[in-house]
């Protein structure tokens, strides 16, 4: 692949960094310089930076069953949907300092869907929305060998009601082509599946899974 970036990590200048808000999240006000494509360093740019931390989420796959499993929730940033505010995920966690993506993968597949993973396959890293808010993810598809369907389930010291779904992979299918998935790292794990789950599942159903 032959396409690079024109600029890099060296081609900003940082000329003030300030907390402005700390709360459950935080924000920072930056002053900076970037290059610009003429050759020229923008004059300073004022930006406020929603920090949240770094995320892992991961999709929950039973070959056995040729089933996902689902969470549903109450989201507060959808309040202003139509129909609901409640959004069905993949389960997610924020990666605390010196935690592993893999452990927080495991960690919050147990809390929040009484799910235990086998093998993790990498989906995809991005920044979500990159133009305001500092977060990066992280997904995976994770192997499920036991899960909590049907139960509610969370941690009450931070307020989570999570009723766990075993959906078939089909069903699931459908209602991604159906524009029934309004939740960004759900969708983005959802598209990786639809091109790879048949594979998952001949390759899980019959043994460890081929390098990629």
């Amino acid at each position: 692949m032959s396409f690079r970036l024109r600029f890099g990590a060296n081609d900003v200048r940082v000329l003030d960094d300030e907390r402005v808000f700390d709360g459950y999240f935080g924000v920072q006000k930056l002053t900076l310089q970037h290059r610009c494509f003429s050759g020229d360093w923008s004059a300073p740019i004022t930006r406020e930076v929603f920090e949240r931390g770094d995320a892992v989420g991961v999709l929950p796959y039973e070959p056995e069953t040729d089933s996902l499993i689902l969470i549903e929730q109450f989201r507060v940033g959808s309040l202003r949907d139509e129909q609901s505010p409640w959004m069905l995920e993949l389960i997610a966690g924020i990666v605390e300092p010196q935690e592993s993506d893999e452990s927080v993968v495991r960690r919050e597949s147990m809390e929040e869907a009484g799910c235990v993973l086998d093998e993790l396959v990498p989906i995809a890293s991005y920044y979500p929305s990159a133009g305001a808010c500092t977060e990066h993810v992280r997904l995976f598809c994770g192997r499920v060998l036991s899960a909590a369907a049907g139960e509610v389930r969370g941690l009450a010291e931070e307020s989570e009601d999570i009723l766990v779904h075993r959906i078939p992979r089909a069903e699931v299918m459908e209602m991604l082509l159906a524009n029934q998935v309004n939740n960004g790292h759900t969708l983005i794990a959802l598209q990786w599946f639809a091109l790879h789950g048949e594979r998952l599942r001949e390759a899980w159903g019959g043994g460890a899974l081929e390098s990629q």
